[in-house]
């Protein structure tokens, strides 16, 4: 499975020769430090899920109800989650043409859909209604966590493929 069989070739055209993925392209380190960016921004993200994820499956900090974690990393996770879309999208736009037949870029693509699916439903509705420990608690967890390391694994291996 391709993302070039979803959109038209024209699309990643248009993607690789905008400005912004013109500059990440051609400049000696940008692309470098832009996925950086990109990288740590990921890594605080699954560092928040970890942390309210374990708590969802009754582990990790006991004394704190998972709706208090996730009321106290909430900027942390929505800030390393716009950090890594902004990057993302330069990232992208410097190589469309590559990533549109790039199969792990397309699991990547589908694990962030679920990700942010199971994170606005699901996950927000167990945290809201206080199921820590509990089995739609674990689920949610479960699911949350497949999907945020799924994106890593798949980001990984467009490296390779």
């Amino acid at each position: 499975m391709h993302l070039a069989d979803i959109l038209p070739g024209s699309f990643f055209t248009w993607c690789e020769k905008m400005p912004v993925g013109h500059y990440v392209r051609g400049a000696t380190w940008v692309f470098a430090i832009v996925e950086t960016v990109h990288i740590m921004a990921l890594a605080v993200l699954l560092g928040t899920m970890v942390v309210i994820d374990l708590r969802l499956m009754g582990l990790g900090m006991k004394r704190q109800p998972a709706t208090e974690l996730s009321e106290i990393l909430s900027p942390w996770f929505w800030t390393a989650f716009a950090t890594m879309i902004v990057t993302g999208v330069c990232l992208f736009s410097s190589e469309a043409v590559r990533l549109s037949t790039s199969e792990p870029f397309a699991f990547k693509m589908i694990f962030l859909f679920l990700a942010i699916a199971v994170h606005l439903t699901i996950h927000r509705k167990v945290i809201a209604n206080g199921v820590e420990g509990g089995m739609l608690g674990k689920v949610a967890a479960c699911l949350s966590l497949f999907c945020w390391f799924g994106i890593a694994l798949a980001g990984r291996a467009i490296a390779f493929f």
